[in-house]
């Protein structure tokens, strides 16, 4: 049986309250269990820390094991060389995934230090942007 971990960053905790204009409202915890139903064939684990050598610890954890890891790193996605350092080090493909378009943002948020090591990217497509990210690891064997 597959396993997937989503592991979310920074301030994604508050999913549903934080700017719902731009993220929604909806919580993740509401998501999450409307996504382990929908891939009832496999595990999908979740993770979220606000805190950058957490996420890396984490990514090395499970980065030999899981068959994918989607990675919402949130603000480390436009700071944070040891997150795309620790994605490089471990074998497990990683899809980079945001809620929001980036690129339709301000400018800060239009570079991704973490893209170069990623399988693919992903984002927005709100939430719809995780599922895309775990339809592609079931699909692409």
């Amino acid at each position: 049986m597959k396993n997937i971990i989503i592991i979310n960053g920074p301030n994604l905790n508050l999913l549903g309250k934080r700017e719902p204009n731009i993220y929604g409202n909806v919580s993740f915890d509401e998501f999450l269990k409307k996504l382990r139903k929908l891939y009832s064939n496999i595990i999908i684990d979740y993770y979220q820390s606000n805190i950058e050598g957490e996420i890396i610890d984490k990514l090395q954890e499970v980065g030999f094991s899981y068959s994918g890891i989607v990675l919402n790193a949130a603000a480390y996605t436009h700071t944070s060389v040891g997150i795309a350092d620790a994605i490089s080090a471990i074998d497990s493909p990683v899809i980079e995934v945001h809620i929001s378009n980036i690129h339709k943002r301000e400018e800060i948020r239009h570079k991704s230090l973490i893209s170069k090591s990623v399988y693919g990217i992903i984002c927005g497509f709100g939430l719809k942007s995780y599922e895309m990210a775990v339809h592609t690891f079931i699909t692409n064997e």
